[in-house]
């Protein structure tokens, strides 16, 4: 091991991971909740590494939204570099994963949605990214096994298990993989399930995993400046 890989631990990845791929309506039940139409290829976005809020950071709120909403989401972190993965190999390449809420400007986003235009400033502005705890893949045999949930100052928002997934962890990784190479440190938010809704300065969010002890928990004490 070199000395770059001994001071790039896995475990840190959102200190120097560069890429946030996101997908869009991974859930049949938030596809409904949102009125949008279940696509037959994933929907991608990006968000910036300054989007990353690791656990304990709080989240920022844009001055510019009036909406912002809480998505909950499992990431997958990438272990090793991957290009054009084939679907039978892709979690061969996965190093663990995190829980992660993709913060939406959800009023920005349907401005956006009108207009035809990129999601960007709905969803990839600065702190958009709280990540839980890194958790080894050895600790979850079966990605697609996982029961999610989030809370709201100690209220049930968003609970959704992973086997509803529309697309399958390795089919979103060898999709991904053949349009953006994948790094070691990267990370891919798999969706969203039902139950998004709006939060506010000093609410209180804690998010995690059925059956793994409690993997986050963020607080909402900050406006950006105007």
């Amino acid at each position: 091991m070199g000395i770059m890989a001994a001071s790039r631990p896995l475990s840190r990845f959102w200190e120097w991971g560069k890429n946030i791929v996101c997908v869009g309506r991974n859930y049949a039940d938030h596809v409904r909740e949102m009125r949008s139409a279940v696509l037959s290829e994933p929907v991608l976005f990006l968000k910036p590494s300054t989007a990353y809020a690791p656990e304990g950071s709080p989240i920022l709120m844009p001055a510019y939204t009036r909406n912002l909403h809480h998505e909950l989401e499992l990431g997958v972190v990438m272990g090793k570099r991957c290009r054009a993965v084939p679907e039978a190999a892709a979690m061969d390449y996965v190093g663990g994963y995190a829980l992660c809420l993709d913060m939406t400007a959800r009023d920005v986003q349907d401005e956006c949605k009108k207009k035809g235009l990129p999601w960007t400033l709905a969803k990839s502005f600065t702190a958009s990214c709280p990540v839980s705890a890194f958790v080894p893949k050895e600790k979850i045999p079966d990605p697609h096994k996982l029961k999610l949930w989030l809370r709201v100052n100690g209220e049930l928002r968003q609970e959704g298990e992973t086997a509803s997934m529309i697309f399958s962890i390795p089919y979103i990784i060898s999709y991904v993989s053949k349009i953006i190479t994948l790094e070691e440190g990267d990370i891919i938010l798999t969706g969203t399930p039902k139950g998004v809704g709006p939060v506010k300065e000093n609410d209180e969010i804690e998010a995690g995993i059925h059956g793994l002890p409690k993997v986050s928990s963020a607080t909402l004490p900050v406006r950006l400046q105007e």
